[in-house]
């Protein structure tokens, strides 16, 4: 896998999560470094187990603290808690950005 950051996917809706995990299968199956930043109530897509899985693969995944305590309060979250300036820091580096 590349030190180069190729890809990043940010999620901004729950509806995109089908999409993001055939996104995120097809970055592991090319071996290509890739990023997930969850933000809105994007991060309901992290309920679903197998997305979760595919996620793991990513060598990033960051969510929005403050869209996580909004949404998911209740939940153990999955991934790296962060911020805006996560996401920020992610794009800076990416080749390649899909918002979804």
């Amino acid at each position: 896998m590349s030190d180069n950051l190729e890809l990043l996917i940010i999620i901004s809706t729950p509806e995109s999560g089908d999409i993001a995990n055939e996104l995120g299968k097809a970055a592991r199956r090319r071996d290509i470094n890739w990023a997930v930043f969850f933000t809105n109530d994007g991060v309901l897509t992290l309920a679903d187990r197998e997305f979760a899985k595919t996620v793991s693969s990513a060598s990033q995944a960051i969510v929005c603290q403050e869209s996580w305590q909004h949404h998911m309060a209740a939940c153990d979250c999955p991934v790296e808690l962060g911020s805006q300036t996560n996401n920020s820091a992610l794009a800076s580096k990416a080749q390649h950005i899909v918002s979804l």
